[in-house]
């Protein structure tokens, strides 16, 4: 999948998660911004599971979008295999729980 079809399917979703808000659009470009989409996409796996397996897989847990947060900033492994995702120091608190809150979203 080329690189502009995936930013056009996350900004599609965060268009859909918040109404086309402002903050839509921004969650979008934060993806875009802080590499997630080199390794996540909205629908299908790349290197990591893709956004809507995540929300699947957490949909029950309450909370889900702090440890979310956590992870990404933390980084994980063995949730969805043994492929490492790596910390990603370069995300601010505020923006691991924008994120999440986004990628806990999809459907």
């Amino acid at each position: 999948m080329k690189i502009q079809h995936v930013s056009v399917l996350v900004a599609a979703s965060a268009a859909m998660f918040l109404g086309g808000t402002a903050s839509a659009q921004d969650a979008a470009k934060l993806a875009q911004e802080k590499a997630c989409l080199a390794c996540h996409a909205v629908d299908k796996k790349v290197v990591g599971p893709s956004y809507k397996e995540i929300a699947a897989k957490y949909k029950a847990d309450k909370g889900a979008e702090a440890n979310l947060a956590k992870k990404i900033r933390a980084g994980s492994v063995g949730v969805f295999g043994q492929v490492p995702m790596p910390p990603n120091t370069t995300v601010s608190e505020k923006e691991a729980q924008i994120l999440a809150k986004w990628i806990m979203s999809q459907k």
